[in-house]
């Protein structure tokens, strides 16, 4: 790891923070996105969002044209910093703006940059991304939705999983079977959809925690106009692949929530009794604890290697995959070190929402089992399954 803030990126935290401080409504602090959506201070996210946008925070890889800052690797890093510092919710577009907007600044043309990108910066169009078919997740590539050309559209057919955001979004990503006969991940093309066409139904999903920020999307004879084409004809696999290489490069930042959560344990075990003294000084409930905390930093180690890299302009290793592993885990321990340390408390508010929450940390962002596997083969060395 050899990488340092420096003065410029110190100068950035100075202003970036003075900002936060100038325009953070303090009752947004801890709002999250998603189900916040359906929540009381939906507008105030709005307002919030374009705010963001129009002081070029809400997007700052982006290029200048665009509304980004065209920021690098570190002054990157001090914005999750600072947003993390504030609890302030980022903008409420995750999805567009990290996965779907760079596949439609490479791909798209310009008609379809100026079309989209300004409105997906704002937050004033939601996106979604529909990839995952119930018998096509980890293998992607399996998908059937199918689109059939009928001259000036495509005749949409098929069903879309676990699309985060999905019955709150007015677009969509969408990856379709163009041509049935081609090969397992040829034949595939990735439209630009308009939710609000007849033909699409998108159901909400309620999960084991009671939110409700995925859904399935249904498409029965959908005509989707052929401008919504994105990248060429049969050959979406591989602007799929520029989404997921975007979806799955976040991961850096993870430890700053995650050693959040371990601090805020580690503050309520110690404001819990037990005895003579606190929960936080029970063997077991400490040692569990300390744990989570011995990975919830090593997976720090782990974010600065890969910034490091970056900063150095070298290509992205396998840390990605390493620290995904390693948060999915380390969620899966602090959800065990509540309960062990807090008791019946743990079954209910933030504790008990993340208790039952935790599992789709091992699917979300990438299995685990398939993160293993990229693990064994770039960090180990070991054969591919035959």
């Amino acid at each position: 790891m050899d990488f340092d803030y420096g003065p410029g990126a110190e100068a950035f935290r100075a202003e970036l923070r003075t900002w936060i401080e100038a325009n953070l409504d303090p009752q947004l602090r801890g709002e999250g996105h998603g189900s916040a959506l359906d929540g009381p201070h939906r507008e105030q996210l709005r307002d919030w969002n374009r705010r963001l946008a129009d002081a070029g925070y809400a997007a700052l890889s982006w290029p200048r044209e665009y509304g980004g800052r065209e920021a690098g690797v570190v002054e990157q890093l001090v914005y999750a910093e600072e947003m993390s510092r504030a609890d302030a919710p980022g903008p409420l577009n995750p999805i567009g703006l990290s996965n779907i907007a760079p596949a439609i600044m490479e791909y798209g043309t310009e008609e379809q940059k100026q079309r989209f990108l300004r409105p997906m910066l704002r937050g004033d169009e939601i996106w979604s991304q529909g990839f995952s078919e119930p018998q096509a997740g980890s293998d992607l590539a399996g998908l059937r939705t199918a689109a059939v050309d009928d001259g000036d559209a495509w005749i949409v057919n098929g069903q879309k999983i676990w699309n985060t955001f999905g019955h709150h979004a007015q677009w969509c990503e969408l990856l379709v079977r163009t041509d049935p006969d081609a090969g397992k991940h040829r034949g595939i093309s990735c439209l630009l959809v308009d939710l609000t066409l007849p033909g699409i139904e998108a159901r909400p999903l309620r999960t084991i925690a009671g939110t409700e920020e995925f859904a399935e999307l249904f498409f029965t004879d959908a005509r989707v106009p052929k401008s919504a084409l994105l990248g060429p004809l049969h050959d979406g696999w591989r602007v799929a692949l520029t989404t997921l290489s975007h979806e799955r490069a976040g991961v850096a930042s993870l430890h700053l929530r995650v050693r959040k959560k371990v601090a805020q344990l580690i503050a309520d075990a110690r404001a819990t009794p037990r005895g003579d003294g606190s929960a936080f000084d029970a063997p077991v409930a400490r040692h569990e604890i300390m744990r989570a905390y011995a990975m919830a930093e090593n997976m720090k180690a782990l974010a600065d290697r890969a910034i490091s890299q970056a900063a150095h302009g070298r290509p992205p290793g396998p840390e990605g995959s390493l620290i995904k592993l390693i948060w999915s885990d380390v969620e899966n321990r602090l959800a065990r070190a509540a309960g062990e340390a807090l008791g019946a408390a743990a079954n209910g508010g933030r504790w008990g929402h993340d208790r039952v929450y935790v599992r789709s940390t091992s699917i979300a962002g990438g299995t685990s089992q398939v993160n293993r596997n990229i693990i064994a083969g770039r960090v180990l060395g070991l054969p591919r399954s035959s």
